[in-house]
């Protein structure tokens, strides 16, 4: 019993990150337009010989959309498997 406020607080935060992650993707989703233009912005970088994964382009598709780096790979990986997979 001494553990049940921990594990309502740890449940809650579960909650909340699930819900977060699942609002991170819901303007690419949403959005085709948003998704071709960060799929022409990955293809410029590809014909400048560096990766959408790279960690400038991360860091820049987090500023563009206020996202911490890890988001912003999760958006980047979202774009390309559904919009631009022949982008590296």
């Amino acid at each position: 019993m001494r553990y049940f406020p921990a594990l309502i607080v740890l449940a809650l935060a579960i909650t909340s990150d699930v819900k977060a992650q699942s609002n991170l993707l819901e303007s690419v989703k949403n959005n085709k337009s948003e998704s071709i233009a960060l799929c022409n912005q990955f293809e410029a970088l590809n014909a400048s010989g560096a990766s959408a994964y790279s960690a400038q382009s991360i860091a820049k598709v987090a500023r563009q959309r206020n996202l911490s780096s890890k988001e912003a790979e999760i958006v980047i990986t979202y774009v390309i498997g559904m919009h631009c997979p022949n982008v590296r």
